[in-house]
């Protein structure tokens, strides 16, 4: 897969800046659907195999643990208690329950009726939306880069060996969010405002980023050569489930705003300068600075700063490429976790930046050794991660 082929530039392909799905289409759409189930099924594979021998391997106590438990981590008690309980029911996972968007718990309700309870409703929830997430970002990166042969994939095999991969798997939102903001940017791409605005408006109940996408998309709309000041009311339709969930909040908590007051108490995500959440993270990653029981505490948050030093180098060479609308895309991010009490979180959020993961694939078709190298340090990551949350330890 990062393997450079000895045609990487033939002759009859589109120059990097002609863009279209013509050019995409001589690369054999069926294919590059194929090779991304196949990264996806694999990737899936080992995961299961992690979720059950990590409990088994990783058990410090006397008493066997029970292995399909294993997906029952931090969060996911949260968005149970959503499907279970609704927001008007106090907080029955111990925690306020107003700081989750009502996206994946619906869906995780609704795939219970299947039958296998909301916390397996949400893990095949996420294996569904990963697929037709990594699926997407295959076209994304083909669409970017058409001049690549049989590039796409590569994009979505960074995506899915990512070192936080595993929160591509969990009753997390990062897959789901993934599956409306790949295709919806795909769209924009396209110059097709309405369809983007839909999918960018389904982003937005499943989390917060959706508002960032909003943003973005604005951005790409006003800088691109393919605007349309028809589709303009369209850019609209994303506030109105943003709306929607701030006044049924409203309705149940008495405040339009009991999602931030939520997120405020539950995670001291506060309003703080730039400069002061990241002398609190960066004495978060001190040795000595958390009890001798949480020491993954530390090493979490030092993942942090390496995700925003990540992430600050990603912005920039958007703004050197002049992609103006991901760049709106990333830094919004960015910004919204550096004005927080301090960084957390920063390291699962970074599977939600689909530039990221196309450069990757365009580093590793470029210089086949650094493809080589990067899945050499993150698939052991992405091992290590998936058992620290396999057993019940923080992991972003």
């Amino acid at each position: 897969m990062f393997e450079r082929t000895a045609d990487e530039r033939p002759k009859d392909v589109p120059q990097p800046r002609q863009r279209g799905f013509a050019a995409v289409r001589q690369w054999r759409p069926d294919q590059l659907i194929k090779d991304s189930l196949g990264w996806w099924l694999v990737t899936r594979a080992g995961i299961l195999l992690l979720a059950l021998s990590a409990p088994l391997l990783f058990n410090r106590g006397d008493t066997y643990p029970n292995v399909w438990r294993a997906w029952w981590q931090w969060d996911v008690w949260h968005f149970k208690a959503i499907a279970e309980f609704g927001y008007a029911n106090g907080e029955p996972s111990g925690a306020p329950l107003a700081a989750f968007f009502p996206g994946l718990p619906v869906l995780m309700r609704a795939a219970s009726w299947l039958g296998i309870g909301y916390v397996g409703g949400g893990v095949l929830v996420s294996a569904i939306a990963s697929a037709v997430a990594g699926i997407y970002l295959a076209k994304l990166a083909q669409y970017e880069f058409p001049q690549l042969r049989n590039f796409g994939p590569t994009a979505t095999l960074a995506w899915f060996t990512a070192p936080v991969g595993v929160f591509l798997a969990a009753p997390y939102t990062e897959a789901l969010f993934c599956a409306f903001a790949f295709p919806a940017w795909l769209a924009a791409r396209q110059g097709r405002w309405a369809r983007a605005a839909l999918l960018v408006a389904l982003a937005s109940t499943v989390r917060v980023s959706g508002i960032f996408l909003a943003f973005a998309l604005v951005v790409e709309f006003v800088t691109s050569k393919k605007r349309d000041w028809r589709s303009l009311p369209w850019l609209v339709v994303p506030a109105v489930p943003v709306l929607g969930f701030m006044a049924y909040l409203e309705h149940v908590h008495g405040s339009w705003f009991a999602w931030q007051e939520a997120q405020e108490k539950g995670w001291a995500r506060e309003f703080t300068w730039p400069w002061v959440s990241l002398m609190h993270t960066v004495e978060a990653a001190t040795k000595g600075h958390f009890p001798a029981d949480r020491t993954d505490w530390t090493w979490m948050f030092r993942a942090e700063l390496v995700a925003l030093l990540v992430g600050l180098v990603l912005l920039v060479w958007l703004l050197w490429r002049r992609s103006w609308g991901e760049a709106a895309w990333v830094g919004a991010n960015v910004a919204a976790f550096v004005t927080s009490y301090w960084i957390y979180s920063l390291t699962r959020a970074t599977l939600l930046w689909w530039p990221l993961w196309i450069g990757l694939a365009v580093l590793a078709h470029r210089r086949p050794w650094l493809g080589r190298l990067y899945l050499a340090v993150a698939i052991p990551l992405g091992a290590i991660w998936a058992a620290a949350f396999f057993t019940g330890r923080w992991t972003g």
